[in-house]
């Protein structure tokens, strides 16, 4: 899939565990590993906007497009 999750990266640079993201997030550590993996089919913006604000980022920070990636 031509897009990337960085999320882990963005993760480590602000020293958060998954399981505080998630709980801070509002979403389960099972679904917040799906979309760190890069299998999850789609985002909800307004998880998008949550996870960014706790991260203090930008979407752009955590999404990447590829396109050389299948």
């Amino acid at each position: 899939m031509p897009i990337i999750i960085n999320l882990d990266v963005m993760m480590a640079k602000r020293k958060i565990s998954s399981n505080e993201l998630a709980d801070r997030v509002g979403i389960t550590p099972a679904n917040l590993s799906v979309l760190k993996t890069g299998k999850a089919k789609a985002v909800r913006f307004s998880t998008l906007e949550k996870i960014c604000e706790v991260l203090d980022c930008q979407p752009g920070d955590i999404l990447e497009y590829d396109k050389t990636e299948n």
